[in-house]
């Protein structure tokens, strides 16, 4: 885990944030995340090993994609996204400044930073979250649909989904701070960026089920799609809420 996050992702918490490592030189294997999104065999191969992970047959991978990618956030935004929003650190998330270690399933298990990024307080939003979701999600999440066709909403939902709940949990912990107010309300309530940028996570994240108190996804994410799997909880598809 990178030192600066340590105060903040202790005991239970530390595996959410032991996925970010700081070193000037990757272990051997660690694929460049540029070299992931521009190379178009090294993502193939990925999304390969992942269906025949997942036991999926044929050419349709989108609910491989969309798998994976959750996979993929999960391993990246908890310390990313703690950093940026309550520190008022930027990390260098660059695909340029950043290599992942695959697994043999093809499963992200570390990002190798090169550097520990600077100290911005006081900085707005997109001072700090601009490289993570301009520089390398929306590139990511174009590679992917176009090599799978997975919709870019769907990828964005999750990325909206797993913020939301990250922000949410630093709230919990710290209480409402403006700044993590103020970089939800950017992130996920507001439609376009401060630059008139369409906001590909504005309304994204959950509704509220009218027939009972339950929130649900406002985007499947395809998960029910997978061999043996079914909708989720929150699944705006499945057929209780349908029912309900």
């Amino acid at each position: 885990m990178i030192p600066l996050l340590q105060p903040l992702f202790r005991g239970d918490w530390s595996a959410y944030a032991e996925t970010l490592v700081c070193t000037p030189s990757p272990p051997a294997g660690a694929v460049p995340v540029a070299d992931l999104i521009a190379r178009p065999g090294l993502l193939h191969d990925v999304m390969a090993r992942q269906a025949r992970y997942r036991r999926v047959q044929g050419a349709d991978l989108r609910a491989v994609a969309s798998a994976w990618t959750m996979d993929y956030l999960w391993a990246l935004l908890p310390g990313a996204v703690a950093a940026a929003s309550v520190l008022q650190h930027r990390f260098p998330l660059a695909p340029e400044h950043l290599a992942v270690a695959l697994d043999d399933l093809g499963l992200p298990r570390a990002f190798y930073l090169c550097d520990e990024g600077k100290a911005l307080p006081g900085s707005d939003t997109m001072t700090r979250f601009g490289p993570l979701l301009h520089q390398h999600l929306s590139p990511l999440f174009v590679t992917l649909s176009a090599q799978t066709r997975v919709p870019r909403k769907i990828l964005w939902g999750s990325a909206a989904r797993y913020i939301e709940g990250i922000l949410e949990q630093a709230r919990a912990q710290i209480g409402p701070m403006p700044g993590l107010l103020a970089d939800h309300d950017l992130l996920l309530d507001q439609p376009r960026w401060p630059d008139g940028e369409r906001n590909p996570m504005h309304a994204r994240c959950g509704n509220m089920n009218q027939a009972a108190p339950h929130t649900l996804h406002r985007q499947c994410c395809l998960y029910y799609l997978l061999p043996d799997e079914d909708y989720c909880g929150a699944c705006p598809l499945g057929q209780a809420h349908v029912q309900a």
